[in-house]
């Protein structure tokens, strides 16, 4: 069973991707230089499932995955909460004292201030963590380090200095699973996700969001929409099945009313975390 993500082996999408359909299964993680392209190879079937990050606990939405729950024809199918724990890496022999420069992606960066800051050390951006650590390995620069997951100083050979280093412990990233078929029927519980749009017309979204009184929404969330300006999406996570009666109604009321409306999935809410 192959799993898209986007990154380099060692990425956080990667431990995603290798816990996205639980434990005792036999996946194959392939990674692909875009969130776009995870997309693309789920849809062109390259890739049976791909996993796309959509917000970080400290960060907030990430919007490029977002925008591209509207605008596949995927399925949600599930959702998996990954643990961010980033780790000072360096070749073998470095020590702390040796590094002028740190690179990893710049959001680890931000998330890894008051270490960086302390040691003044120049931050250098990279595409993505693991790949920051593959171009060290490779480079054999002595006086650079990496930010990056403990599984990406494994795989490319380097050693880690320090671990733990971002500057808030609570920091997790939440990854939607995309299939081309919708998930099977299960008795878990359950986040229903929808994007919609409404008229621009006083009170409108006001009454929209009304239909889903009674219902716990997880997530709401604006988003300019790329076909017209000034125009907004609504994205919303509903906790509930959209096969439960109320859900079902709540979801009937919404598409009665918006000018647009898509259900991207109603899938089993993760359980825990990883990483």
């Amino acid at each position: 069973m192959t799993v898209a993500f986007q990154g380099n082996p060692g990425s956080y999408g990667e431990i995603a991707a290798l816990n996205a359909l639980g434990e005792g299964r036999d996946i194959e993680s392939r990674g692909y230089p875009t969130f776009h392209e995870v997309a693309r190879a789920v849809e062109a079937g390259e890739a049976e499932f791909g996993v796309l990050p959509v917000e970080n606990s400290l960060m907030g939405a990430i919007h490029q995955s977002i925008d591209l729950l509207s605008e596949t024809d995927l399925h949600v199918t599930g959702e998996v909460i990954v643990r961010v724990s980033h780790c000072l890496m360096a070749l073998p022999g470095v020590a702390l004292e040796d590094i002028r420069r740190v690179a990893s992606q710049q959001p680890a960066l931000d998330q890894c201030t008051v270490l960086i800051r302390k040691h003044g050390w120049q931050p250098v951006a990279a595409h993505d963590t693991a790949g920051s650590a593959k171009n060290l390995a490779q480079s054999g620069e002595r006086d650079l380090a990496a930010i990056a997951s403990s599984r990406a100083a494994e795989l490319y050979g380097l050693n880690i200095l320090q671990c733990e280093i971002e500057d808030e412990p609570f920091n997790f990233t939440r990854f939607m699973i995309l299939s081309r078929a919708e998930p099977a029927p299960s008795d878990a519980p359950h986040k229903t996700s929808l994007v919609f749009a409404v008229r621009h017309t006083p009170g409108f979204l006001v009454e929209t969001l009304n239909e889903l009184r009674g219902l716990n929404l997880s997530r709401i969330e604006s988003r300019p929409r790329r076909d017209r300006a000034w125009s907004y999406l609504m994205y919303v996570d509903i906790e509930g099945d959209a096969r439960d009666p109320r859900v079902a109604q709540a979801l009937a009321g919404v598409l009665r009313k918006a000018s647009y409306a898509k259900i991207i999935g109603s899938y089993p809410a993760a359980q825990g975390t990883v990483g």
